[in-house]
């Protein structure tokens, strides 16, 4: 649902391929263009590689979490990549492990019964296909539309809904608009009530369906800087300046910014991902974090119409936020001093794709840190805050999210998710209105739907050994305990197994969760924890019965806490094979089993839901829409950690 640039690697390789030898990695350092460039010849000579197949994603096998802690620098690491294999003849499904030290395939294993996520080349092969295709330019022609140039194709993840071309085929569902210029806003002008059906493996169209004529809605909405005719002439210029270079310091991926440190990632599927990250306390590195990442984004639309009904869209694991990265720019997606990291992936003949600055570092001015006056002897103190961001953007189709992992000087952890772009449209005749959506502009409507972000949280609060407690909000009932009517206290609940671990927010009771650490007591003999403050936050709409509740069940909670499985991996909420999958798989499946998830290695997923009911602000390009949640030291420190951030120089503004 996205078209996107990528570069071809400037890495330097041996006339063999083969990468030059170098000094040992630490063993969560992101593959290179030439280690995957190696990994993909090591897999093509292997007499498992079939004739037809692609490749779906290649990345780093992460090493155990044993060979992690234990490293020491300069150990020699084996490389290995994880390769993900889609066969074209059957559309079976192929995972392998490639040692690229060892120049080996060292496992390969048959997934039966699923189907990889949509690759990017597919992408364009179904538009060009569908561009060709004689049926498809009749139902163009019919509607008027004769320069085929203008089309616009969103090849859309088909879904499962009994389709008798899902049963083993891979498919996907294309939607078309037209431009009525070459750089128009192509979502002005939905085509609606024609639907294309594409087979992925044979690269032909199997179906179109044409199930009514709407009318091309009249208006042109545009955004771009070329159709503006007047700019303001009142913004001044705001420069970011730290003439002494930033504070933060960057060795491969591992970054250091005052007592913070943590190892950067990059995956084909969650794009940006960030490793062991600790606090240092005291001259130790307290850990906090072993694995944070985006899991799954699903976003269930709420419109009947024919052509509408079918939008529901998994987008990492479906298509994967790595694949459809930005490549970001200075002044525009970033301010200030900025480090910036490339993201290496590669196509489906398994040449290397690298996306220049996928992800940008960068520290930014947050307002107050903390302040205090004290008014008998004027003495003021205050701090202003400072915050690292860590962020990166993804272009899924009509739609842009920008993922920021914000950590403060605090001990704090925020998660700020940026939603804009385009909205996706559909057409009506004249007169007529959607109960399921709004009015933007005459015939065009868009319809309403929701956003669903999991985040995976895999937690090392002082250590691997940490429990869940949920924290709600009680007041005392009236009586000798609480003569006044005012009290009321904090009531504590462990969550001790993974069924009693599915929960819901609460905000009339102010509840949060705690992950603290049994086995670690702070000066006041409680266990230390980190407490996780939910914000936006909201339910599916959807029936339980429907389609999209049973292969997104994870959205119906917004927390599950699971037990850290080393040997079956449990990365995504939805399963590890969400494209065309009827459901069950993923975060219910496995916490069926309920286990016990009280002074363990647990892992927390938050999900929250962003509620869309679009309105006339919102066309044609979207202001950003915010939405996230907090991590806060909760007895994890003996203090306020910041008490030790300098004063900030006096100041003054240009006059």
């Amino acid at each position: 649902m996205a078209t996107k640039t990528a570069t071809k690697p400037s890495s330097k390789v041996s006339k063999n391929g083969t990468a030059p030898k170098k000094a040992a990695v630490h063993p969560l350092e992101p593959l290179t263009a030439a280690e995957i460039k190696d990994a993909v010849a090591i897999m093509r000579k292997s007499k498992k590689f079939g004739e037809r197949m692609r490749f779906a994603s290649v990345g780093l096998n992460e090493p155990t979490k044993k060979v992690v802690l234990s490293y020491k620098p300069g150990k020699a690491v084996d490389r290995e990549a994880f390769i993900i294999l889609l066969d074209n003849s059957d559309s079976g499904v192929y995972e392998a492990v490639v040692s690229i030290t060892k120049k080996k395939v060292s496992s390969f294993t048959h997934i039966p019964g699923v189907q990889a996520s949509v690759i990017l080349d597919e992408f364009f092969e179904c538009e060009a296909a569908l561009k060709a295709d004689p049926t498809f330019q009749e139902a163009l022609k019919k509607r008027g539309i004769t320069n085929f140039d203008l089309i616009t194709v969103d090849p859309w993840s088909a879904g499962n809904y009994g389709d008798y071309l899902e049963d083993g085929q891979r498919i996907l569902r294309a939607l078309t608009w037209v431009r009525a210029e070459e750089g128009d806003n192509n979502y002005a002008r939905p085509v609606d009530g024609l639907i294309a059906i594409y087979d992925q493996n044979n690269q032909k169209v199997v179906r179109i369906e044409d199930h009514k004529m709407v009318p091309i809605p009249p208006e042109s909405s545009n955004y771009s800087q070329k159709y503006i005719k007047e700019f303001r002439q009142d913004v001044k210029p705001l420069d970011i300046i730290q003439p002494e270079g930033p504070s933060f310091t960057v060795d491969g991926h591992e970054v250091k910014w005052q007592k913070w440190s943590f190892r950067i990632g990059f995956t084909h599927r969650e794009g940006l991902v960030l490793h062991t990250i600790g606090y240092e306390d005291d001259g130790k590195v307290r850990p906090i974090i072993y694995r944070l990442s985006l899991a799954e984004m699903t976003v269930p639309y709420g419109d009947t119409s024919i052509t509408q009904y079918r939008k529901n869209a998994f987008d990492l694991g479906e298509y994967g936020f790595g694949m459809l990265a930005n490549s970001l720019e200075l002044g525009c997606d970033c301010l200030g001093e900025i480090h910036y990291f490339d993201g290496n992936i590669c196509d489906a003949q398994g040449e290397v794709m690298t996306i220049k600055n996928a992800v940008c570092l960068h520290e930014e001015d947050s307002s107050l840190l903390w302040k205090h006056t004290d008014f008998r002897t004027e003495e003021v103190e205050v701090r202003r805050s400072r915050r690292l961001v860590v962020s990166n953007i993804a272009t899924v189709g009509n739609y842009e999210y920008g993922i920021y992992w914000n950590f403060y000087q605090d001990g704090s952890i925020e998660l700020d998710v940026k939603l804009t772009g385009i909205l996706s449209t559909a057409a009506l005749p004249a007169g007529e209105t959607s109960k399921h959506g709004t009015m933007i502009a005459p015939q065009l409507y868009a319809p309403n739907h929701q956003h669903f972000f999991c985040t995976r949280m895999d937690m090392a609060v002082d250590g691997q050994k940490n429990t869940v407690v949920e924290m709600n909000t009680v007041a005392d009932p009236m009586g000798p305990e609480n003569p006044y009517g005012n009290a009321f206290y904090g009531q504590a609940t462990e969550l001790k197994t993974e069924q009693e671990a599915q929960r819901l927010i609460d905000p009339f009771s102010a509840r949060y969760w705690k992950i603290t650490n049994p086995n670690s007591r702070n000066w006041m003999d409680q266990p230390v924890a980190y407490k996780l403050m939910p914000g936006e936050n909201v339910l599916p709409f959807a029936q339980p019965n429907s389609s999209i509740a049973k292969r997104g069940a994870y959205m119906f909670k917004h927390l599950w806490v699971t037990p850290y499985n080393e040997k079956r991996r449990e990365l995504f909420p939805a399963g590890d094979y969400p494209n065309q999958h009827a459901g069950g798989d993923g975060l219910p499946n496995w916490t069926a089993e309920d286990r016990s998830v009280e002074n363990t290695d647990v892992v927390v997923w938050y999900v929250m839901g962003h509620n869309h009911l679009p309105s006339l602000e919102d066309w044609p390009v979207m202001p950003v829409a915010s939405m996230g949640f907090k991590l806060r030291p909760s007895g994890f420190f003996p203090r306020n950690a910041a008490l030790d951030v300098p004063p900030q120089p006096s100041g003054h503004c240009h006059t």
